[in-house]
């Protein structure tokens, strides 16, 4: 039987989960009967490659999964998971830079990192492989306490309100939250991937799709021309669209979108642009950007002011769509484009990261959430 600790903090860190991203390539190997153990970030101090949740996984054959650092400790980070295997006893550890150390495992960024390796066996399989299929799935590992290493499917049967965190924080975000206090939870969750709809057929759509797919993004194709809109022309999209942009905004449903969902507009056509754009411009989306000249620009803002479109809804609009990054070719628009869908998604600047102030690996300002646990009981 689980004792019920009192769990009672918890932290958005805003950092993408590497656990759940994990669940494809560790699912055939638990399905074959071999154990695996997990070494997760538990909390991170100062700057460092990866922040709280990065998961890595090692096999019973020695193989390694992910990464929690980039290289600087995965080798002793193996050996702390080789450990759990051999025996089922949880660890913890950290690792950091240390001038003093020589030989041993630290970051070369300065930085120190505490993780708990665990073990992912069989009786995950099943979370897991909703993972797999996209469904929305958290789990929960003790971190300390007689019970540290344990493995929960469903955080939120053990601390009352994390139902209300895991759906407002968690779940929207993709991110992982974490609680350092003694008898804590840290918890992985993961939603769906981020939407990207992509309105315009042409080849910087084409372009913007196979970096978006890359990045993560399920993209959707939509143009009224279906000579353009093929399987052939966008082998990575997820969904292909025959019909007016305006017409397909408008059939879709606030459910199918939320704030990580961006929408580009690339048809180079006002008689499609601004009926899409006015309709875009009213979506609970995160994004809406538009390509142009700078004259385009212009005349377009008085079209959709003329269309009834707030002042307040047309200062969303990013365009001209993109970061100056100099380049002309389909691909490098398409990645001038997707730098700023990611400037904007993670609050970056779009500087040079040489002339950027601040660390390097800077992560979003923690959010603290006091949860109000009963007494443990087991």
């Amino acid at each position: 039987m689980i004792c019920r600790s009192p769990w009672t903090k918890f932290y958005d860190f805003k950092q993408k989960v590497r656990m759940l991203e994990l669940a494809e390539r560790l699912l055939p190997i638990l399905r074959s009967g071999e154990n695996v153990a997990a070494v997760s970030v538990t909390r991170v101090l100062r700057s460092a490659p990866h922040g709280v949740g990065t998961t890595m996984a090692v096999t019973q054959n020695g193989a390694i999964v992910g990464s929690i650092s980039g290289g600087c400790v995965e080798s002793d980070a193996s050996m702390l998971g080789i450990s759990v295997l051999h025996d089922g006893v949880a660890r913890c550890a950290r690792f950091g830079f240390d001038d003093a150390a020589g030989h041993a495992a630290g970051l070369a960024c300065g930085g120190t990192v505490d993780v708990i390796a665990y073990a992912i066996n069989e009786d995950h399989i099943a979370l897991l492989g909703r993972a797999v299929e996209g469904q929305p799935v958290s789990l929960g590992i003790v971190t300390s306490g007689p019970e540290r290493g344990k493995v929960l499917p469903n955080p939120e049967l053990y601390a009352p309100n994390a139902v209300t965190l895991r759906k407002n924080i968690l779940l929207p975000s993709g991110y992982a939250a974490d609680a350092a206090e003694p008898g804590d939870l840290l918890v992985l969750s993961r939603s769906p991937r981020p939407r990207l709809i992509i309105l315009g057929a042409g080849e910087h759509g084409a372009a913007l799709c196979r970096l978006a797919t890359a990045a993560g993004y399920a993209v959707t194709i939509c143009d009224p021309w279906a000579l353009l809109v093929t399987a052939s022309r966008f082998p990575d999209a997820d969904r292909l669209v025959v019909a007016f942009p305006d017409e397909y905004l408008s059939s879709l449903r606030d459910a199918d979108v939320d704030a990580r969902t961006a929408v580009c507009v690339l048809t180079h056509d006002e008689r499609l642009d601004i009926p899409a754009l006015r309709i875009a411009l009213g979506m609970p989306v995160g994004f809406v950007g538009a390509m142009g000249a700078r004259s385009t620009v212009a005349r377009r803002a008085r079209l959709l002011t003329a269309e009834g479109v707030s002042e307040a809804d047309l200062g969303r609009l990013h365009s001209p769509l993109g970061l100056d990054l100099g380049g002309s070719s389909p691909e490098e628009t398409a990645l001038s484009i997707l730098a700023e869908i990611t400037a904007v998604r993670h609050g970056g600047t779009g500087l040079p990261l040489k002339s950027a102030p601040g660390p390097m690996h800077r992560f979003a300002a923690a959010v603290a959430v006091t949860l109000e646990a009963p007494a443990p009981r087991c």
